[in-house]
């Protein structure tokens, strides 16, 4: 039967089962993907984009407002090169067909037609033998056969076939896939999307497309001979909002900090991705040119390595308030989970897409006072979904509970992946900063030397009343801004000249202990501190962390190390978040005591 035109309702369906195609196949594309980057998440990439759109847009009759609501939704939800791409010439698309309510083959092929530029357009350096050629020569052959038939069945079935062929050509125009004997991945998930566009529209079986569960993740076999030398470690993105927003400007402010450079969007509304080394500088950039509503930083190195290099058969996750120096975190292969941050209408990712020397710096300028909050729930599940399907199990450990929700969203994202079979332990650390740094290390060396994933847990959770951290703190004024303590407070504490020792307690609640009128005589306090707890309990391992003050850093590794008869595990800056509150020149010391022993703090300072 023919089909002469296509509605809203249409053509939502018909983006349904392009979806699903895409989403029964993932696992296929993440495994041949090996440009730009062979990081194994086109796949992952392609189906969270049309997912999203599909999940987002509500259809309705007229065909001209669904695919505008398609086009707006691709742009928030488009993850990796290929989505974006896709997003931006759907958005082409959108503006093509313009006002109307059903599509005739001849429009739809002319829309289709003059889209193409727009996805070229919006790519600095395009290039031939990806997605980008197969969606040219499927519309070419489109808008050909649109002025020979009315009926879309014919037109898509044979459109197809073109759009297979080109797909079998890209390895002669790109050498990266005929050395691996693979089609481009996001131009074969563009080509299942097709299939699955066309096989809805030979059946017309609506009802039974609906009633298909979309199919989980299935992990092939990574493809040998391919090296994964990464260059550009991280995949960022960026959406941002605002009034005229000028693509070529954007374009100009970050075009040399990396590559795979993509702009896609509207005036009013515009996704970017780019490869780099320096996210914090491409998002510190892109500020300049609306509101950043939406980040995403994916550590391609990591990916890689997990795919196809993965040291250890446990997962150990962690959240960005954990300071640990990034060599450890790659060389134990933890992964981070970055907490939000808000910075005046935009939203940051702690440590990835801004570093703690420009919160430093905005701290003391900006009238809001940034606040902070939890990961998303969908960005904590797609994490745990790689991880899930690449390890026997994984093992999360949060920030203090009472601290911040991040607990509450790995516990809730872990149920979702337990209820299907998979062991994930989420353990609330009580501590933050490098406490919880010294916790998530302990863990990263038993998982090293082998334990068991329960033995791993028991000895992580015994090992939290044993770990403490003491803060000395230059000024009470961060903690009066960011709302921790109340302005007569700050007052008071300034007309005094207060200099604080903050600590957390056995709940892993904030508490302040002992007021000094100077430096000196805090740092007195602290040392006194420690030697106490460790005559009591000796100190397996410490570290000192700071806050842009790295020459008390260095003053206090030179007094605890003859102290505790060892160097520190590490001295290292502490995160953007924990910033806010610690306040710029802010120094701590970091113990983990290695008996059995329960470390009685407020004892120990009220012994001082």
């Amino acid at each position: 039967m023919a089909v002469t035109h296509i509605d809203g309702i249409n053509l939502y369906y018909a983006f349904l089962a392009g979806a699903m195609e895409v989403a029964n196949n993932r696992g296929l594309l993440n495994r041949i993907n090996v440009f730009p980057v062979f990081d194994s998440d086109t796949g992952n990439n392609l189906s969270t984009t049309f997912n999203y759109m599909v999940d987002t847009v509500k259809p309705t009759k007229d065909a001209g407002k669904t695919i505008r609501s398609l086009a707006d939704a691709s742009l928030s939800g488009a993850r990796g090169n290929s989505g974006i791409i896709l997003a931006q010439f759907l958005n082409g698309l959108s503006r093509e067909i313009g006002e109307e309510e059903k599509f005739s083959t001849r429009s739809f092929g002319r829309s289709v037609f003059r889209a193409v530029p727009y996805a070229y357009n919006a790519i600095s350096k395009p290039v031939e033998g990806t997605m980008l050629t197969v969606l040219k020569d499927w519309a070419e052959e489109l808008n050909k056969l649109s002025e020979e038939t009315n009926d879309f069945v014919k037109m898509m079935a044979t459109s197809l076939e073109r759009a297979r062929l080109s797909l079998l050509e890209t390895p002669q125009k790109l050498k990266i896939l005929k050395d691996a004997a693979v089609v481009d991945a996001g131009a074969q998930g563009f080509v299942l999307f097709l299939e699955g566009v066309a096989g809805l529209l030979q059946k017309g079986n609506i009802k039974s497309l609906v009633q298909q569960k979309r199919a989980p993740i299935e992990i092939e076999e990574p493809l040998e001979g391919i090296s994964g030398d990464i260059k550009l470690r991280y995949c960022s993105e960026a959406l941002i909002t605002g009034n005229k927003i000028d693509h070529q400007r954007i374009k100009k402010s970050v075009e040399d900090l990396g590559d795979s450079l993509i702009v896609a969007g509207t005036t009013e509304k515009v996704k970017i991705h780019m490869h780099t080394n320096h996210p914090e500088q491409f998002f510190f950039n892109l500020h300049a040119h609306g509101a950043i509503t939406m980040q995403k930083v994916d550590d391609m190195l990591k990916q890689y390595d997990i795919a196809h290099q993965r040291k250890y058969d446990i997962a150990l996750v962690t959240d960005s308030i954990a300071d640990l120096p990034q060599e450890i975190f790659d060389d134990y292969q933890i992964h981070m989970i970055p907490i939000n941050l808000h910075i005046e209408g935009s939203n940051y990712l702690d440590k990835l897409s801004i570093k703690p020397e420009q919160i430093y710096s905005i701290l003391d300028q900006v009238k809001e006072y940034p606040t902070s909050s939890q990961p998303s729930f969908i960005a904590v599940e797609q994490i745990l979904s790689f991880l899930c399907n690449h390890y026997k199990s994984v093992i999360m450990i949060s920030v203090s509970k009472e601290l911040s929700g991040t607990w509450n969203v790995f516990n809730n994202a872990a149920e979702t992946f337990r209820k299907g079979g998979s062991q994930i332990s989420v353990i609330n650390s009580r501590l933050n900063s490098g406490a919880q740094g010294l916790l998530v290390l302990k863990a990263a060396e038993l998982i090293a030397a082998r334990h068991e994933h329960d033995h791993i847990v028991r000895e992580v959770e015994q090992s939290i009343e044993k770990t403490k951290i003491f803060v000395s703190v230059a000024t009470f004024k961060y903690m009066v801004r960011g709302g921790r303590v109340s302005p007569m407070k700050g007052k008071l504490a300034k007309l005094l000249n207060l200099k604080p020792i903050v600590s957390l307690d056995e709940k892993g609640k904030g508490i302040a202990f002992k007021n000094a009128l100077t430096r000196r005589s805090n740092t007195k306090k602290i040392l006194n501190i420690v030697e106490n707890i460790h005559n009591k309990s000796p100190v397996s391992k410490y570290c000192i962390v700071h806050a842009g003050a790295p020459e008390k850093a260095l003053s206090y590794r030179e007094l605890f190390t003859p102290l505790l008869g060892k160097e520190p595990e590490y001295v290292v800056e502490i995160s953007p978040i924990v910033a806010l509150s610690a306040g710029i020149g802010a120094v701590a010391v970091c113990l983990m005591g290695e008996t059995n022993a329960t470390v009685d703090t407020e004892a120990e300072v009220e012994a001082v």
